[in-house]
């Protein structure tokens, strides 16, 4: 069974979605119902990618994750050495 991709890029980069979504007002003021659900959609998706994070983990990032404070957890994963 080959090994399963690192989920953190991917976790990264949700997480920068998710504040982009957050800072675009003219979206927001446009269509409200519309950014909220880009919102929803993201915040499924840092679920998904946390779900998916191995054992070992640091418990850092995973305590920021379950308790959805998200922009310290893009802090701690753009912290890492590449």
């Amino acid at each position: 069974m080959p090994a399963s991709p690192d989920p953190l890029p991917a976790l990264a980069d949700a997480l920068r979605e998710r504040l982009t979504l957050i800072a675009d007002r003219p979206f927001y003021q446009r269509d409200p119902a519309a950014h909220l659900a880009a919102l929803e959609a993201v915040s499924a998706r840092i679920t998904e990618l946390a779900a998916q994070l191995p054992p070992g983990t640091d418990p850092q990032l995973a305590h920021y994750l379950q308790r959805c404070s998200y922009d310290k957890a893009l802090a701690f994963l753009e912290a890492q050495p590449a």
